[in-house]
């Protein structure tokens, strides 16, 4: 279970950080790059990808592409809903894909379903539901519409999701998968910040590049410790899902109200709650 919080608290910081750079006037893009160098280079040294299977293997070129451009591309919406919605908004946008996570833990990987897991998950997801729709207050003051932003970064996670998938299903290596997608993100990214630094629109800074490298040290952290979750949990898939998602949900909440004071009504709070006891649930679960 430790290995699940801390790829929450890594996952929640990854937006804290992301939204705090961009109060502070930070260029989102210029970050987003340098995030990917961070995550690249710790990939390499820490997972060590099998390179030499792709000398043997054929590649899925068009999700590995099609990855590599939707990553670096959600992330950018991620920014802007997070400035134009809030965290707590966001992070639950960014989880809705729970329903289809479980519903493939429970199909495809062939996890026992019992009572107290299905209590749990039921709990976990009134308490999601009870998040989307209560009412908050957007305090960004910019009157912006907000659901064309979350609705963007439901769909990128989504399609990250199926696709993620797809390149699993032709057999290339996780790591493998990862060092790839990142690196061609960061060439693509890098390419276009040098483009905006010699026009003169927005100037490469040490700044970001401190910045950005912490922030994608956490973002790899976040998958690093989702994989060791789901090593040390390898029998209970739908477990380490719902914990994961439940978790990012109630500590980007916490953040939102904490950090940003983002405003949350009764329902909220009773959400959050719902979401603690589904926690337990879980957990419980575990040993029974």
């Amino acid at each position: 279970m430790l290995y699940i919080l801390i790829s929450a608290i890594a996952s929640v910081s990854v937006a804290i950080l992301l939204k705090q750079a961009r109060h502070r006037g930070m260029d989102a893009a210029q970050l987003i790059t340098w995030n990917y160098l961070a995550a690249l280079t710790l990939c390499a040294v820490i997972f060590r990808p099998a390179t030499e299977w792709a000398t043997d293997h054929t590649l899925p070129w068009f999700s590995l592409l099609a990855l590599s451009v939707v990553l670096p591309g959600i992330f950018l919406a991620l920014s802007r809903s997070l400035h134009v919605a809030g965290l707590v908004k966001t992070e639950v946008a960014q989880r809705l894909s729970l329903l289809l996570s479980l519903s493939a833990a429970f199909i495809w990987f062939g996890e026992t379903i019992t009572p107290l897991k299905m209590a749990g998950l039921a709990v976990g997801l009134l308490a999601i539901l009870g998040l989307i729709t209560g009412r908050a207050t957007n305090n960004n003051g910019s009157g912006q519409r907000v659901w064309p932003w979350l609705l963007l970064v439901w769909m990128g996670y989504a399609l990250v999701d199926v696709l993620l998938k797809n390149i699993a299903a032709a057999g290339v290596p996780f790591s493998l998968s990862l060092l790839i997608t990142f690196s061609i993100a960061f060439t693509g990214m890098m390419a276009w910040q040098l483009v905006r630094h010699f026009q003169g629109s927005q100037k490469l800074t040490v700044k970001h590049i401190a910045v950005g490298l912490v922030m994608g040290s956490l973002n790899f952290a976040n998958i690093a410790f989702y994989v060791l979750a789901h090593q040390s949990l390898a029998s209970q898939p739908a477990i380490v899902f719902a914990m994961m998602n439940i978790l990012v949900v109630v500590l980007g909440t916490l953040a939102g109200v904490a950090i940003f004071k983002e405003k949350l009504g009764k329902q909220h709070w009773i959400a959050i709650g719902a979401a603690l006891v589904a926690i337990g649930l879980l957990a419980l679960s575990r040993h029974l």
